[in-house]
């Protein structure tokens, strides 16, 4: 097992405490930790002392020479000591008389491949005569049990340390490229806007999507997420003023970045946010008051994946976007099911009366599209009608007049 920082949760968890409590309770010993072996020193991960807390408390340590973990596994010591007074050299330790250790019990945790990397302790300040070989046994189950967890949670860690190296390597080195999708205007037959989507570039691929699930999982979800957004954004310079970008952002990041985008020298009446409809909200206040800051300078709020859940419904109640984007889940197969098409004249309903735009996404076929169209669909966007491209590539199909030819 790899050596823990301190701090480290590792040892930390709900689990390991109750066990920790309950050995000390049946054994009815006074002091049960968990200690890991870090260098040449026993660092306190777990700690259960009730009333005891000035004399062990978690992050303490000590030299393992002035404690009886290094014998224990020399032999020196048993593991099972019900009186100190009886051995010689826990006698003359001097921990023994100043904590003081009357009886102890001591056992290796072990990872998985045998390597003792700390001990599972209870001791009590006066001897205790009633423990045994069996009560032995209990402590070495609790620290099986205990190895178990911690050996899984390294692993874990073990993983994440290779998510967050990837995704702080992607990050420094801007190892992905924006492109860009356009959303159609069905009256105009022409792009009003363009979606922009990233494409990163380490091999083997991986979607978009599970480098940004990997980012939150380490903690680096919306440091990724402004590093697309802000290089997205260089594109309006370019796209036609009379067009819009969409970008996608969590509720997360707009909320802890909105300060930064207010700086940015950018025309926000042509931007537009995208909050997914999958990404969960603790505080609708706060996010409310993020939104409000970005209307307050031009910019617009978009829902996307609305339908595909109950999250996105109240994202469109709560924070009333300019734009609803209606989930590919949805568009596909409208053509010939009766239920999505019932649904998407439901939110076709709701757009008219609440004043935002419906715009449907992933169209495929021609059929879905000419469904859509007679069904009210304003917007639209998909492979039928344009795939996503190099901001170069559009902008030069935009000077070839750009017009609505779907094939598929």
């Amino acid at each position: 097992m790899a050596t823990l920082q301190f701090g480290n949760p590792l040892f930390q968890t709900d689990s390991l405490q109750t066990a920790l409590s309950s050995i000390r309770k049946h054994l009815g010993m006074e002091v049960a930790y968990i200690s890991e072996f870090v260098g040449d020193e026993t660092v306190y991960r777990e700690v259960d002392a009730p009333g005891l807390e000035a004399l062990i408390k978690v992050g303490d340590k000590r030299p393992l020479d002035e404690v009886y973990c290094r014998h224990i596994l020399a032999g020196r010591l048993p593991e099972l000591i019900s009186d100190t007074s009886q051995y010689e050299l826990a006698r003359s330790m001097p921990i023994t008389a100043a904590v003081p250790i009357g009886a102890h019990m001591s056992v290796p945790i072990r990872d998985r491949n045998g390597t003792a990397v700390g001990m599972f302790c209870c001791l009590s300040p006066s001897p205790n005569k009633t423990l045994n070989e069996r009560d032995l046994q209990i402590m070495r189950v609790f620290a099986d049990m205990a190895a178990e967890q911690i050996s899984e949670k390294s692993e874990s860690q073990r993983h994440d340390a290779t998510k967050r190296a990837a995704v702080e390597s992607v990050i420094a080195e801007e190892a992905f490229s924006i492109v860009y999708q356009p959303i159609w205007n069905f009256l105009t037959d022409r792009p009003t806007g363009f979606e922009a989507l990233c494409r990163f570039a380490p091999q083997p691929y991986r979607s978009p999507d599970k480098w940004l699930q990997d980012a939150f999982e380490v903690g680096l979800g919306p440091k990724l997420e402004m590093c697309l957004i802000k290089k997205a954004v260089t594109a309006l310079a370019r796209l036609p003023e009379n067009t819009y970008l969409s970008v996608n952002i969590s509720p997360e990041t707009l909320i802890t970045h909105v300060s930064e985008v207010l700086e940015w020298q950018i025309p926000f009446d042509r931007l537009i946010f995208e909050i997914t409809e999958h990404a969960a909200v603790d505080d609708y206040v706060v996010l409310l008051a993020a939104v409000e800051k970005i209307r307050a300078v031009g910019a617009g709020i978009a829902i996307d994946d609305a339908g595909a859940g109950y999250s996105g419904l109240q994202h469109i109640l709560r924070l009333k976007p300019e734009i609803v984007k209606l989930d590919m889940s949805l568009t596909r197969a409208v053509d010939s099911d009766d239920a999505r098409q019932a649904l998407a004249s439901a939110l076709i309903f709701f757009s008219l009366k609440t004043s935002c735009i419906l715009v449907a996404e992933g169209i495929e076929t021609t059929s879905e599209l000419q469904t859509l169209r007679c069904l009210g669909v304003p917007r639209g966007q998909g492979y039928l009608l344009g795939r996503p491209a190099g901001l170069d590539e559009v902008l030069n199909l935009l000077t070839d007049g750009w017009k609505l030819q779907p094939t598929g």
